[in-house]
Order: structure tokens, then C-alpha cells, then sequence
């Protein structure tokens, strides 16, 4: 019984690193800490999408000092990046590795290092 009781704290603490990384930056920071003490491939996972998402963002609000084609365009895709993070938080209670549409293949990739 002990056997099953460690499998699936080690699925819930997969689960867990994997919601915390959509929790702000400190969240992120967090869930990094957390899983490089017990690394989880869900962890990981959610982690790298975690940090596209954030980069994505950061890299949109750097657009609301283009004059008025930035505010328009920066709340559109802005609009878009809260799905992605809906979606993924989804993914992550589910205890799933789904990628975010277009995107999060790329994510995958670019911070595979994680």
C-alpha cells in the first residue's frame, strides 16, 4: 500500500509544480525550485509553457508604447494570451501535456534546457 501512496503524491507533486508555474513570476520561480528537487516530466512541461507564456507577455506589453496601433494590437493579443493561460491552467488540473495551440510546440523547444 505504501508503494501506491508514493506514486501518486509523486503524481500530485508533478501536478501541483505544474499549476504553481502559472502563478506570477514568483509562482514560476517557485515551481522551478520545487521541481529540480523532484523533477516530474509534467513539471517540466508546464514549466516551459509557463515561461513562453510569461515571455509572450512581457514581450506584448513592450508594444503599449507604440502609438495607437500598439494598444490595439497588445489588447487583442493580450485578450488571446489569457485563453492560452485559462487553457493551460486547464491542462495542468487535469494533469495533462497538452500544448497551447500554434505555439506551444515552440515553447517546447526554445526552453528545453528546463
Amino acid at each position: 500500500m505504501k508503494e501506491n501512496k508514493n506514486i501518486s503524491i509523486s503524481t500530485n507533486n508533478g501536478k501541483t509544480v505544474a499549476l504553481i508555474a502559472y502563478l506570477t513570476i514568483i509562482g514560476l520561480i517557485a515551481a522551478v525550485i520545487m521541481n529540480n528537487k523532484n523533477a516530474t516530466s509534467l513539471g517540466r512541461f508546464h514549466i516551459r509553457q509557463s515561461i513562453g507564456i510569461t515571455v509572450t507577455a512581457m514581450a506584448v506589453g513592450l508594444l503599449r508604447y507604440v502609438p495607437l496601433v500598439g494598444n490595439i494590437v497588445g489588447l487583442i493579443i493580450g485578450i488571446v494570451i489569457l485563453v492560452a493561460l485559462i487553457l493551460s491552467i486547464l491542462s495542468a488540473v487535469k494533469g495533462e501535456e497538452q500544448e497551447l495551440p500554434f505555439i506551444g510546440n515552440l515553447f517546447q523547444k526554445w526552453f528545453s534546457m528546463i
